[in-house]
Formats: C-alpha cells, structure tokens, sequence
C-alpha cells in the first residue's frame, strides 16, 4: 500500500473514477466483440489488456484504452476472411508495427495526418455500423459489407414485418438507442450510472422479466474463449493469395487504431491540466498493448476518448484510474461470467448504432463546408469510400485526396502584366509555385499576352518549378519574342 500511495498520491478520487470508467467500458467491450463476430469475452480480454498493461506504461496520464468501434468492421472483415484463430497475428504483427514507430519516434507525425482523413475515417466506420448493427437488432445476420448491407436493407425490413420475434429484437433494440439519447439529459443519475450500461440493463430486465423471444449473448467462459495463435495460423496467413490481404489488415489495424489514439489525446489534453500525451511513448504503450492482444487471440485496442472523457471528468487525478478500471473488468470476467448470458444481442447492437452514428461529425462537417469546403470534400469522399469498398481502400482513398488537395492549394501561381509604353517590352512577372496542375491555366494567361509585343519576364517570384511547367515556360520563350 505504501508503494502504491506514493506512486498515485490521489489514490481516494482515481478508484471513483476507475469505477465510472469500467461501468462504461463494460457494454462497450462486450459490444465491440459481439459485432466484430468474435466471443464477447474477448472484448473484456481486450479491455483488461488496455488497463493492466497499456495503463501502466508511460505516455499519457488519462487515456484509457480498450476495443474500440472504429476497428470493429475491420475485424469483422479479418475474421471473416482470415478466421478467429489468425486474428491474433495480425493484432501482434500490429502490435509489434506500432512498437517499432514508437521506437523510431514517429508517433509525432500522426498529428500531420489530415483531421479531415481521421475524421473521415471514423465516419465511414460509423456508417457501416450502423448498416451493419441494423441487422442485429432485429436478431438477423449482416451481409458483412456496406454495400450489400445497405442493399439489403428493404429485404430487412420485411422481415421484421412478418416476424414477431424480429419485431420483438428491434423494440429491444430502438428502445436501447432511446435510452442512450435521453439518459445524459437526466444528468445526476448520468454521472453515477453511465448511459450504455444503463441501457443494457434495462434491456436485459425487460427481456428477462418479459421472457421476451430475444437472442442473448453466448459465453463460453474467459479460458474457452482466449486462443492464443500458433505456428498453423501464420502459414495460413502466408500462403497464396492471403498475405496481401494480411498485410494489408495489419497496416489498417496499426493506421487506424495509431490515429484514434492520438486523435483521443488531442481531444483529451485540453480537458485536465496535467502533462500532455508523450505522443511517441503513448504509442509504444499502445503496441505494447497491441502485442499481448494479439498473443491472447484478442481484439485490437485504441484509446477511446469516450472512455477516456469520463475518466477526467469523474475527477481522475493519476494513471491509478486506467489501471483499476482493467481489474474490475478482470474481476468481473472471473467472478460474475454469467451475467453476460443476460444480455440481448439487440441490446448491444444498439450501443453500437449509437456509438456508430455518434462517430459521423455532422456539426463539423457542415462548418467546414462553410468555412473549408475541401476538407469536407476529403471528409466526405473517404467516408462514402469507405462505405463502398472496404476500410484499406477507404482510408487510401482519403489520404491521397488529401495529397492531390495539398497539392492544388500550394500550388498557387499568378502573372502579372505591365505595359511601360508604346516600343518597349512588355514586362511579364510570374509568381507563386509552379506545377503541372497549374500549368493549363498559366498557359493560358500567357497565350492571352498581345502576339505583336516583344516580353520582359521576370521569374524571380517563383518559389518552385516542377520540370513540366519548366518545359512549357522553356518552350514558349523560344516561340514568343521573350528577353
């Protein structure tokens, strides 16, 4: 006790907090797992990783890390694709990937992603969720993909009009989100029970006092559900035709779950008045993390700023509260397993179309139409790509239309024209930096230039020239009367 009060001098206000923490986690945890097709208990491995281990380690004093919804289609896609047993490969490659940037300091360079990728991002996850999740609540199975989600959602709908019990899951399930959307209103209750667990437990009351039709969540228990990976799942993820798509899961897990991260930290930081996150020390704790997940055959984790929000504003004083809160998870898991029997799938289906609908930045989006309409052309492109390809593509898509905006925007270039007089040159001055997306428009203006005047030009201006637009500009002083 003496090591830990020196270590956590504020030990009385971080176990309040720790408690908050883990009563939020707790639904979130087990709902993550649930959509990502994998058992529920190890959403709640995940999350104790993301307390015991990622919490320990140095990087950032409040951030709480766990499994978080913005990777849950992209699991889904590797389950499905790969199986559960190669999923802790592709977490540990992760882990490991994430390890060595930290290593390498790199972690700092997060912040020079676009926020309109990163948000983009998390909105196209949101999207897929919520078309995938819709499927859940009614006790259904999803097509696995956005696309085939979305097209079979007329079809989902009369399905529930004919069935009684899937009328029955998606009461479950809507009345869940309600709860979700109102239950902050009622503020003093808010602040000792959290919105998701109390949702959940509503829901579970009912179907259990109702003896309602619903499915519920399968437990096999914590020791039944770990499956560590052995030798067999990495010759599966190295054999023809699958190590590219492994390697590209590992890259999106390790993009991703790296962006959320520190995306959580510049969101979180401003909140308490405590060192800010060591964003390369943050992100070797979240490989750290990453790499026993991946040695339990877990889901991967990020800092969620959900999680992370309420450990500052539940009065978390040290990095004592992250930690407690993955020992209550364990306690739980090994005290009081059965309880997850209790829960309805739809119930958490719901959490996760209010987490997914929660990830889509409206009120952002319409200010930066107003005030950046690139960025929300960005924002907007790669979420929509996202729905309609796949996670990997999605994200590629963003970042190299955020290359080609970057690119456009810095390439400004103008010309200015000055007639000294009759019989004397006419002086042409270009300015900016020159590239071949601009080069149609320079040779334009300069085409417009009277074909009957000899030209003055002055290139002093230029910052840059690429060789295309040296080419051209080469090219049409020898054509025109140029000094």
């Amino acid at each position: 006790m003496r090591v830990i009060s020196k270590a956590f001098p504020a030990a009385s206000g971080d176990v309040a907090a720790s408690l908050v923490v883990f009563l939020v986690a707790l639904p979130m945890c087990v709902g993550v797992a649930v959509a990502s097709g994998v058992p529920a208990e190890l959403g709640l491995v995940t999350g104790i990783v993301g307390g015991l281990v990622a919490g320990l380690l140095p990087g950032s004093t409040f951030q709480v890390s766990g499994p978080t919804a913005g990777l849950t289609v992209l699991v889904f896609e590797a389950v499905r694709t790969h199986g559960l047993t190669a999923l802790g490969v592709l977490v540990l490659a992760a882990g490991l990937l994430q390890l060595a940037m930290g290593a390498l300091r790199l972690g700092r360079w997060f912040r020079a992603v676009s926020v309109a990728v990163v948000q983009g991002t998390l909105a196209g996850i949101g999207l897929v969720l919520v078309a995938g999740q819709v499927y859940g609540m009614a006790d259904a199975e999803a097509y696995g993909d956005g696309p085939s989600n979305l097209a079979g959602l007329p079809g989902l709908a009369a399905h529930v009009m004919v069935s009684r019990s899937a009328m029955t899951a998606l009461c479950v399930g809507a009345t869940t989100v309600l709860v979700l959307a109102l239950w902050p209103q009622w503020r003093q209750v808010a602040r000792v029970v959290p919105a998701p667990l109390a949702a959940v437990g509503l829901a579970a009351a009912a179907v259990a006092a109702l003896d309602l039709p619903v499915a519920r969540i399968e437990v096999r228990g914590l020791l039944g559900a770990v499956q560590p990976p052995g030798a067999g799942d990495l010759a599966v993820l190295a054999g023809e035709g699958a190590l590219a798509g492994a390697v590209g899961t590992v890259l999106a897990f390790t993009l991703i779950a790296s962006a959320e991260t520190l995306f959580s930290a510049a969101a979180v930081d401003p909140m308490h008045d405590a060192a800010p996150t060591h964003y390369d020390r943050e992100l070797l704790a979240q490989g750290a993390g990453n790499a026993v997940c991946g040695l339990l055959g877990a889901l991967p984790m990020a800092a969620v700023i959900v999680r992370s929000s309420a450990n500052v504003e539940a009065g978390a004083r040290t990095k004592l509260s992250r930690v407690l809160h993955g020992g209550w998870l364990l306690v739980f898991v090994v005290l009081l397993p059965g309880v997850l029997g209790l829960i309805p799938v739809a119930a958490l289906a719901g959490v996760l179309v209010h987490a997914g609908w929660r990830l889509i930045p409206l009120r952002q989006l319409a200010a930066l139409w107003r005030d950046h309409r690139s960025e929300a052309v960005v924002l907007g492109a790669t979420a929509l790509a996202i729905l309609g390809t796949n996670m990997f593509q999605g994200v590629l898509t963003g970042l190299l239309l955020a290359v080609v905006k970057c690119a456009w925007e810095s390439s400004q270039v103008g010309l200015e024209a000055h007639d000294p007089g009759p019989g004397r040159p006419l002086r042409v001055r270009i300015w900016g930096s020159a590239t071949f997306l601009r080069l149609p428009s320079l040779l334009d203006q300069l085409g417009a230039l009277p074909s009957d005047r000899a030209v003055e030009l002055d290139v002093s201006g230029l910052r840059y020239v690429d060789h295309a637009c040296r080419t051209a500009l080469e090219g049409w002083r020898e054509d025109a009367r140029v000094r």
